[in-house]
């Protein structure tokens, strides 16, 4: 458990036991930032200081660093910009807004002075991302101090960070500060900021926000000092000398790879406490119509937290914050801004999504410009299954429309593979349904080849050993793998890397001697193990299990109650397989592949035989 009392140690993440994709010990990064802001509200600009303290775990010597200055991406003629006006489909929140943005509403970040351990440094805004050439190299293991004095300016809320949302929410601070790249096995990841957000390196954050007075804020990490402020997340003191034209608001957040904040001077605060934890809390704007939707949303906030904590893994801060915000839905450390004039089932599913981000993103770090379907994905599955739990859905297949988003993309034409770079998508609708849509149904199909209760174990297991750090696809695949004692490079490579789909069928039955002859057919490229249900019309049912070769194994009987016979492998280079069956066909009701829908088949059509 990270608690407020532990905010200020730092979690070595050096030289790890695990072992990660590249097949070397892992390492990862570490850097700790104290920034001190001074927020002009009117001009909706801020000056700034960072210092910051990187540590080189790498085994690498590192002659240059980068920085991410998300803010520049909101001018006209930013990558951000032209991208949005050249898609087919751009987001409809930003199309072609960024190029009318005025020098009065655009964002910016502008480091006006760097140095590294005191000595000044040469560097370069190239858009988004800042070029920093070091004057003496970081050894492995050593630790260097940056400082920095930057400025900004909050753009029009257009996408994810801005001010003035349309519900009229001053400050959505996202991605507001200079960011450091991470820098990882694979080398820097300095990508400009096109649409996607997260790669960060993991650390320790100490922010102080200056304000004006009447503005109350949210934020990753905990407040240090309600009482200084006369207002928090305790009880304020009432008699604090509010003279002052601003605040100085003071958060601490460990161990944490972002940092965001909101402010608005209308904000209810709400705080809810779940049981054995964490604090929740809830910031959202005085609109009579909507306040309502806000304080139903809480125990069910609540009820969602301990969902993901019981099938995930413990949540480890001592606080989680929901404020109204930003565009849309988008989670952050310790936090997600959603926005907040919805209806109550809208409002509690963005909040489902959100948090569960919290687990796929926030704790377990993926990059998400290179494999956004895993923390999307598996947050689109988590989620699904906690709202029908939650909201009392009672949906025996709440994945259902899920696949039927991956049916639509493997069938449209302009699939692209999950290995796809985020920014590089074609389409913005394909990019949507390969993260969301495929990626949950990675997890979901995952059940049908291992079973159900490994794919359980396999997402606890994937938590503890993970947590706080990098995870890539081989390295979740793996714990899938150690769990079931299955071998699954075939899934990972064909499901991601590929455009390959799914599409077993029963090509014919043959009677014979008072038996049955079932002819099934492979048509797809995609290879997997194939569940067979045969009813026969004395209405009992009997299933036979055909385990995919290069599998090296078997799940276990999904239907412990059902008769099941184990068949020989099915090698996938051949094309057809026979079962035979003891029974003549006048005697079989149905003969189906896969009754529970969960194996992801392109042509389910041909997947049922009826006499």
């Amino acid at each position: 458990m990270i608690t407020k009392a532990s905010s200020f140690l730092v979690l070595f993440t050096g030289i790890l036991c695990a072992v990660a994709q590249n097949n070397t010990p892992y390492w990862q990064q570490h850097v700790d930032y104290t920034m001190k802001i001074d927020m002009d509200v009117d001009k909706f600009q801020y000056k700034g200081t960072q210092e910051l303290v990187y540590t080189n775990n790498s085994p690498d010597t590192l002659y240059q660093v980068f920085y991410h200055l998300y803010f520049n991406a909101f001018q006209p003629g930013s990558e951000m910009d032209e991208r949005s006006r050249d898609l087919p489909d751009p987001d409809p929140r930003v199309m072609d807004r960024i190029s009318k943005l005025t020098p009065e509403t655009i964002g910016f970040l502008k480091v006006s002075s760097l140095s590294q351990n005191g000595t000044s440094l040469t560097y370069k805004t190239e858009g988004t991302v800042l070029e920093v050439n070091l004057n003496k190299p970081i050894l492995p293991g050593e630790k260097v101090n940056f400082s920095m004095e930057f400025n900004g300016q909050v753009p029009d809320q257009i996408r994810r960070s801005g001010r003035n949302s349309k519900e009229n929410v001053a400050l959505s601070m996202t991605q507001w500060y200079p960011k450091m790249a991470e820098y990882d096995f694979e080398g820097w990841h300095a990508h400009p900021y096109i649409a996607r957000e997260f790669h960060g390196v993991w650390g320790n954050f100490d922010v102080t926000i200056d304000i004006d007075k009447d503005y109350i804020l949210g934020a990753t990490g905990y407040l240090q000092n309600p009482q200084e402020i006369g207002y928090g997340y305790e009880k304020p003191n009432t008699k604090v000398n509010k003279k002052g034209k601003k605040l100085s608001w003071h958060f601490n957040a460990p161990n944490v790879h972002d940092f965001a904040w909101t402010a608005d001077p209308d904000y209810i605060h709400d705080v809810v406490e779940v049981p054995n934890g964490p604090t929740l809390h809830f910031l959202y704007k005085n609109k009579k119509e909507y306040i309502d939707n806000w304080k139903d949303l809480q125990p069910k906030t609540v009820e969602l937290m301990q969902f993901f904590s019981d099938k995930v893994g413990k949540y480890p801060y001592d606080q989680y914050s929901v404020l109204q915000g930003g565009d849309g839905g988008m989670e952050y450390a310790m936090c997600t801004l959603i926005t907040g004039e919805r209806k109550f089932a809208s409002l509690v599913g963005v909040t489902a999504h959100e948090m569960a981000h919290s687990w796929f993103q926030h704790i377990l770090a993926t990059n998400e410009a290179k494999h956004e379907w895993m923390d999307e994905g598996f947050t689109t599955y988590i989620s699904t299954l906690a709202m029908n739990e939650v909201m009392k859905q009672n949906n025996p297949n709440s994945l259902r429309g899920i696949y039927k988003g991956y049916m639509q993309l493997a069938l449209s034409g302009i699939e692209q593979p999950q290995t796809t770079h985020a920014d590089r998508y074609a389409h913005n609708s394909a990019y949507g349904a390969s993260a969301y849509s495929k990626g949950a149904v990675f997890l979901s199909q995952l059940g049908y080849i291992i079973g159900e209760e490994n794919l359980a174990k396999t997402l606890k297991r994937y938590f503890n050993e993970w947590k706080f750090k990098h995870p890539t696809p081989n390295d979740f695949k793996r714990i899938a793998e150690k769990i079931s004692g299955l071998q699954l490079d075939w899934y990972l490579t064909d499901w991601t890397k590929t455009t390959n789909t799914i599409d077993y069928g029963i090509k014919e039955t043959i009677e014979k001697e008072k038996t049955t002859q079932v002819i099934l057919e492979r048509m797809g490229l995609m290879p997997m193990p194939v569940d067979l249900y045969v009813e026969y019309k004395d209405n009992t049912v009997e299933s036979f299990y055909i385990p995919l070769r290069m599998m090296r194994g078997q799940k276990e009987n999904p239907i412990p109650s059902m008769k099941r016979t184990i068949l020989p492998d099915w090698p996938w280079a051949k094309p057809t397989y026979s079962v035979q069956l003891s029974k003549p066909k006048s005697e079989i009701k149905t003969i189906s592949i896969d009754i529970t829908g969960t194996m992801a088949d392109v042509n389910p059509g041909n997947n049922t035989f009826s006499e």
